[in-house]
């Protein structure tokens, strides 16, 4: 077994306040003996708009907010998973990707989130990602760590059964969900969800959150997790983050194997029922 950390901070739109934030959740993963610490989509900022949005953006290899993470990662031996904004091939837009950082400190793998979050909510949010932000094309296959096979996917990809079933299908051990979910959806949505992607694939879901209030326009539901393969939630955070936070959970990958083998899904992918995802 091993043990892992999933992070919860509140970003704003200031990436110095953000890092500094991530440090403090770096210590507690060290101290707590992680070995790989989960972080929340649009760590390095949450703007107030989509014009400011597009603004603060920096390429990875010049992003004060990445570099200091890489910083961190080398000096504790400590991979971070961690989601981050990026220039988009549109000027007009960006990426809303997820980072490994390997325990070197370099950015080993990125997955560039493929569902945007377009919605408008009666009496609730009304968010258009696709005004600031560019669609992925396809998925990351899993890659190894110190922790297990790993595969990526961000906040809105998770309603979407299709992405964690083609991952598990391509070797995925854990799969994360990096999220950004606003209250309304987080209280009707997110530990269902979780837990569904969980016992649908039969693996380990880590979804680190972002909480509480960034700014005028936005509140995040928070709620970090982590779920076993069985659906049990192992590690669960509040709804705020007064300060950064941690919630750990070990990683049992007998007991992924047990599950698997003991009750096997066999699909039914024949033509003349559905095809194999």
């Amino acid at each position: 077994m091993v043990l892992v950390a999933v992070g919860q901070l509140t970003s704003t739109a200031s990436m110095v306040h953000n890092l500094a934030q991530c440090r403090v959740l770096v210590k507690k993963a060290v101290h707590a003996g992680a070995k790989a610490l989960f972080l929340p989509e649009a760590s390095d900022y949450v703007a107030g708009s989509a014009e400011e949005t597009v603004r603060l953006v920096k390429p990875a290899h010049d992003s004060e907010f990445v570099l200091g993470l890489q910083q961190e990662a080398r000096r504790e031996k400590l991979p971070i998973h961690v989601g981050v904004h990026e220039p988009g091939v549109d000027a007009g837009k960006v990426k809303n990707t997820v980072l490994w950082i390997d325990e070197c400190g370099e950015v080993a793998q990125r997955y560039q989130k493929i569902h945007l979050f377009d919605v408008d909510i009666k009496d609730g949010p009304v968010l258009k990602e696709s005004n600031c932000v560019e669609r992925g094309t396809g998925i990351l296959p899993p890659f190894d760590t110190p922790v297990g096979t790993v595969a990526s996917a961000i906040c809105f990809d998770l309603r979407f059964p299709e992405i964690g079933l083609a991952l598990k299908r391509l070797g995925a051990d854990i799969i994360t969900f990096p999220s950004a979910f606003t209250v309304p959806t987080g209280k009707a949505h997110w530990e269902i969800l979780l837990r569904a992607r969980a016992i649908e694939t039969q693996s380990y879901v880590i979804a680190a959150a972002q909480a509480g209030r960034h700014n005028d326009k936005r509140v995040s539901y928070g709620h970090s997790m982590i779920v076993d393969p069985w659906g049990t939630v192992l590690a669960e955070l509040g709804d705020s983050s007064n300060e950064p936070e941690i919630a750990t959970a070990e990683i049992d990958h007998d007991l992924l194997r047990k599950i698997r083998l003991e009750m096997p899904l066999n699909r039914r992918t024949y033509v003349d029922i559905y095809p194999e995802i």
